[in-house]
């Protein structure tokens, strides 16, 4: 089964780069919302769907928070990961882009289904090329299996993501939680992407 990609969510410590979760055998649940508490290790989000979910943190998971970059930011030869919808015509329009850090490239390389949007996909892949537009820029975006174009329009988020602590999940702040679902129901997070300075994650 292909792994669903966190390199979206790398984020780099003290020079360590913290890597995507090891493979599941059944993939891990997307969890958006915001989050309703924090007591111990057990995280309470109210998930954009609205049921408030429990989700279990271990004492080494990591937490990281976005910072947001200018369009300019995504040069030739970046590595990014983006999520898109297509239009009427097929062509793929960026929802966000996150751009990937160096000591990450090549992580979870590829094209495939994403829940950010009905109908979205997820890109994690090198900028080949870059066309500026009146509407934006349209990227070339090549993986190890193919090459699609994206075009990102000037009001797109576009962050990368570094450390963030514990102290930063306060109730109110969004969250992006990927989790792993226990036989018995419950969840334990592979990572939590944290809301700060007014910076959301945008997946």
């Amino acid at each position: 089964m292909r792994s669903i990609v966190y390199a979206v969510l790398a984020a780099c410590l003290g020079g360590l780069v913290i890597a995507p979760a090891a493979p599941a055998q059944t993939p891990p649940t997307r969890l958006r919302g915001t989050i309703a508490a924090l007591e111990g290790q057990v995280l309470t989000i109210a998930t954009r769907e609205g049921p408030q979910v429990k989700v279990t943190l271990d004492e080494k998971v990591a937490v990281a928070a976005p910072h947001r970059l200018d369009l300019a930011a995504i040069k030739p030869n970046s590595y990014i990961g983006t999520a898109a919808v297509p239009g009427a015509d097929g062509t793929l329009t960026a929802l966000e882009v996150v751009v990937i850090p160096e000591a990450a490239r090549g992580s979870g390389d590829g094209h495939y289904d994403w829940d950010l949007a009905p109908g979205s996909s997820m890109t994690n892949a090198n900028v080949d090329a870059i066309v500026q537009s009146n509407t934006g820029r349209t990227l070339t975006l090549t993986y190890k299996t193919g090459s699609i174009k994206v075009t990102v329009p000037e009001n797109v988020p576009i962050v990368a993501f570094g450390p963030a602590e514990r102290a930063d999940l306060k109730p109110g702040a969004r969250v992006f939680v990927p989790a792993i679902k226990g036989a018995d129901g419950s969840f334990t997070a592979t990572r939590v992407l944290v809301e700060k300075d007014g910076v959301a994650p945008p997946m």
